[in-house]
């Protein structure tokens, strides 16, 4: 085997690895369900969900969002979930009047309702725009949920519900991410559409 195939199959266990400690904590499997029922309740109560994150988390954000809104597996209603950071517009003009860290802050400022679900998405957990974000939203009785790596960050003192992935390497995490989000989506189509 040449040293490009070795590093392919090393990556590859790298991310088994991680998966297979989600696999084996049951905490982390009560707090997916935990999680996927309060977001079934918020779109039974005609709340909203909201994702935000920077970079490959915005991406990851973006794409759980779109989960919601599009399909999952079943050809079914739409449910009302937003991504803050699609709206350039509104992005560029806060960083640039305000500042890069208020941006989510302002958006659900102005958007987020007590019911709501806020996922704040950020590998280190200390992204101070999620930070910031997550704190208003709490101020706003919103249901806080947070993606980050293994330590929380300081995401970790402002949430409803911790998903720590059980790693220090960003890809690594992003991946446990995705899966996670993929989970919570499927258990609430099944619960919302029988």
């Amino acid at each position: 085997m040449n040293s490009m195939q070795s590093k392919i199959k090393s990556v590859i266990q790298a991310s088994i690895d991680v998966k297979a400690k989600i696999l084996d904590d049951a905490t982390m499997h009560h707090r997916i369900e935990e999680a996927a029922l309060q977001v079934v309740k918020s779109f039974q109560n005609g709340c909203r969900i909201y994702f935000a994150g920077n970079g490959g988390s915005a991406a990851d954000a973006q794409h759980l969002a779109a989960e919601f809104t599009g399909r999952f597996y079943k050809d079914r209603d739409p449910l009302p979930a937003e991504a803050l950071h699609v709206n350039t517009s509104f992005l560029t003009a806060v960083a640039n009047d305000y500042s890069y860290d208020e941006v989510y802050q302002r958006m659900i400022k102005a958007q987020g309702r007590a019911g709501d679900v806020f996922f704040g998405i950020s590998t280190s957990g200390n992204s101070k725009n999620v930070v910031l974000a997550q704190e208003e939203a709490k101020r706003k009785g919103m249901y806080v949920i947070s993606l980050t790596g293994e330590t929380g960050g300081k995401m970790k003192d402002s949430c409803d519900i911790l998903f720590n992935v059980p790693s220090s390497d960003t890809p690594r995490i992003q991946e446990s991410h995705i899966l996670i989000g993929h989970i919570i989506c499927e258990l609430v189509e099944e619960n919302m559409f029988f």
